[in-house]
């Protein structure tokens, strides 16, 4: 049985969700200077998704920081190189797929190797297949899987041809790296060329991966429970035991979480002030993303109703939590329109939340270039019609 450290503070809950708010970028000023790379950098990580209703969820998530920075804006801070030809970030699988800085390469030694030990998915590659994509990729540079011989080949395993399979696999290893997504397709180059030398090891051993990553995402979260810290980058529960008490985070208690907690030393040397940001959040966002640690922190219940039958769904196809005064307020479910931007159902905790709801809807709507708003179904008539006035 792991004997826990006694407590450093003791954190109310008020205190702890403020401290939350401000490691994830919603209290306070943002970095403006800084931008879309410097949120990257803070967060460590930024989880990507094929549904796109307003925008791609890794879009979404510098927008609900900083506001509305252009979409083109987004994707160049993400993949363009700087003036020195090195990349800034890279995609590979923490969270779940996840856009990282590129100076977090070496964090994921340990599990490049745990890709290297395990069974290939019950798929054989021909002989040659993956040295074949190895060849063309040092041959013509930067490819995608259509370009490496096409994606799909009517097969089975998710339908894969082996090119693709082939070069997946050397994603996961580590040879190759995913520089960025063209068209949603991810675009496949060396590991030599694209990770800038300094970086391009696996020197690190698996305990001070892990023990890093610990660390990076106390520092990204503020203030978390075991599951929290651990889940960033889906690190399992024995693998945070081991490291914990090396991480540099300090053991605290929150009121209210029944669960012991840790937080970033800097989290706790100075109040979290400043000002909240209004707006609508991706249930992709990693303020929100695991679903215990948000009813923990704002007594609120989501569940991304996506893959839930439309008969069945609650809140809609992709109900997006309101974030204002430091608190989840409601939730919109959106769709476009031509330039109008769709509510297609709102709901609300009451009429105080109408105002910050109204401006959430009306910045999202110019980020993405609709001029109108229209709300369709709300979860009160009367709350709807407070928001029609409201909107103007």
């Amino acid at each position: 049985m792991t004997t826990l450290p006694r407590p450093a503070a003791e954190l109310s809950a008020d205190e702890a969700r403020r401290i939350a708010l401000r490691a994830q970028g919603f209290l306070g000023a943002p970095d403006r200077r800084a931008g879309v790379r410097g949120a990257l950098r803070h967060l460590g990580a930024v989880q990507l998704d094929t549904i796109s209703v307003l925008a791609r969820s890794h879009e979404l998530v510098p927008y609900a920081r900083l506001g509305a920075v252009g979409r083109r804006t987004v994707e160049d801070a993400y993949w363009t190189p700087g003036p020195d030809g090195e990349p800034h970030a890279f995609e590979y699988w923490s969270h779940a797929a996840c856009i990282l800085p590129i100076e977090e390469w070496p964090h994921f030694a340990f599990r490049r190797r745990a890709y290297r030990t395990r069974p290939h998915w019950g798929h054989d590659l021909p002989d040659g297949a993956y040295e074949q994509v190895i060849k063309q990729l040092h041959a013509e540079g930067p490819l995608t899987a259509t370009e490496l011989g096409g994606a799909k080949n009517k097969g089975e395993w998710w339908d894969w041809s082996d090119a693709k399979v082939a070069v997946e696999r050397a994603l996961m290893y580590g040879e190759v790296v995913c520089t960025e997504r063209r068209g949603w397709k991810r675009v496949y180059d060396l590991a030599e060329r694209a990770v800038p030398q300094e970086l391009l090891h696996d020197d690190l051993d698996d305990r001070e991966c892990v023990r890093r990553l610990v660390r990076l995402a106390g520092q990204s979260l503020g203030v978390g429970t075991r599951s929290d810290i651990a889940d960033y980058h889906r690190l399992k529960s024995e693998q945070f035991d081991a490291v914990v008490e090396d991480a540099g985070l300090i053991p605290v208690t929150v009121e209210g979480w029944g669960k012991p907690a840790w937080a970033d030393p800097a989290a706790l040397e100075t109040a979290p002030r400043g000002r909240h940001r209004t707006t609508l959040l991706s249930p992709f966002d990693s303020l929100v993303w695991e679903r215990a640690r948000t009813e923990r922190i704002f007594g609120f219940t989501h569940r991304l109703e996506a893959y839930v039958p439309k008969p069945k769904r609650v809140h809609g196809y992709f109900a997006m939590p309101v974030l204002a005064g430091g608190h989840l307020v409601g939730r919109v479910d959106p769709a476009r329109d031509g330039s109008t931007l769709v509510a297609k159902q709102i709901s609300l905790n009451g009429p105080k939340a109408v105002p910050a709801a109204a401006q959430a809807l009306l910045e999202a709507a110019e980020w993405v270039g609709c001029d109108a708003v229209r709300v369709e179904r709300a979860d009160a008539p009367e709350l709807r019609s407070a928001l029609v006035a409201a909107l103007g």
